[in-house]
């Protein structure tokens, strides 16, 4: 199942024990309900368990904490309340009363009035009605929420920290001691093909043989060498006369053999070179015995001959090979 990068990042939280008690509460429900989502959770906690043990917590500034509480509606401690200076309070002088000896008033006022309604009591300062602070109410669930993420974020910074320290431990094994990584992120050696090219042996002296190909009569009719490092033989006509519809065909002859073995025709021209030889040890070669007989024209067209040898010889060694080997 592909889960979106909010269960990948809450699986990783949850392994880094970041998440508050619900927020935990809800993973474990998951955890019990959904097997790969248990298994992601799982994964994180191998990646991540031991890299948070290498970090330690990083509590944030002081300052933080109080623009957190500024930005939610905080407000500051309430003001004093606006009083004005003192004041002398006015004084108003009462008209003298009337005496009864007066004959415009007569007797019909008190010796003393009474008190004029409105004028002062008293000199005490007057004061302003105290300024009342405006209610603030703010929301518990805001702090709540802020202080999640604020944890949230903590801890993903934790595990940025923790992952970007073991890759630098990684890198850092992978250069100097990688026989320390375990197998499966341990750098594969590069092998590198390096062409050195040493300078040619020099050429050794291989032995040379001839073999004197004759009839009965005496006198050779072919000349037969070999090369003994390549094993490759060349046949010279000296006095051999070849008949109309007739060729020359050589053969090789050993008791190690069950029958004889041809090497070719001989050819019209003076010299006939054939390279046959290779597949033949060199006992076979030097101890064998090598006749030619007439055949029709291409050669034995059965692979044996049919007639009797008119020619034979046998090797002998001309020039030693570079060890004094006849081989």
């Amino acid at each position: 199942m592909a889960y979106s990068e909010d269960h990948i990042a809450l699986a990783a939280e949850y392994a880094l024990g970041t998440l508050d008690a619900d927020e935990r509460t809800q993973v474990e429900t998951m955890m019990a309900v959904d097997n790969e989502f248990a298994a992601l959770v799982q994964a994180w906690e191998f990646r991540l368990g031991t890299l948070n043990q290498m970090v330690g917590l990083v509590e944030p500034r002081p300052v933080v904490w109080e623009n957190i509480k500024a930005a939610i509606g905080h407000a500051g401690p309430p003001q004093a309340p606006l009083v004005l200076p003192e004041t002398p309070a006015a004084t108003v002088t009462p008209p003298p009363a009337p005496t009864t000896d007066d004959p415009e008033f007569g007797s019909a006022f008190d010796p003393e009035p009474p008190p004029s309604a409105g004028m002062p009591q008293s000199a005490e300062p007057r004061r302003l009605p105290e300024l009342r602070q405006p209610r603030v109410v703010f929301d518990e669930r805001n702090v709540t929420a802020l202080s999640n993420r604020v944890k949230r974020w903590r801890g993903i910074a934790s595990a940025a920290t923790a992952i970007a320290a073991a890759l630098l431990v990684t890198l850092g094994l992978q250069i100097y001691r990688p026989d320390a990584l375990p197998n499966a992120i341990r750098p594969k050696p590069r092998i590198q093909t390096v062409e050195v090219k040493t300078p040619a042996p020099a050429l050794a002296p291989s032995a040379q043989y001839v073999a004197l190909l004759q009839g009965p009569n005496g006198g050779p009719a072919f000349i037969m060498t070999i090369d003994g490092a390549t094993k490759n033989f060349t046949v010279r006509k000296v006095d051999a006369a070849s008949e109309p519809g007739k060729s020359f065909e050589l053969w090789l002859i050993s008791d190690r053999l069950p029958q004889p073995r041809s090497l070719g025709v001989i050819g019209a021209d003076d010299f006939t070179a054939r390279p046959v030889l290779s597949g033949y040890d060199p006992d076979v070669i030097n101890g064998a015995t090598y006749a030619v007989t007439v055949e029709q024209a291409g050669g034995s067209p059965n692979g044996q001959p049919t007639s009797a040898p008119i020619f034979t010889g046998k090797l002998i060694e001309t020039v030693p090979g570079a060890s004094g080997s006849p081989r």
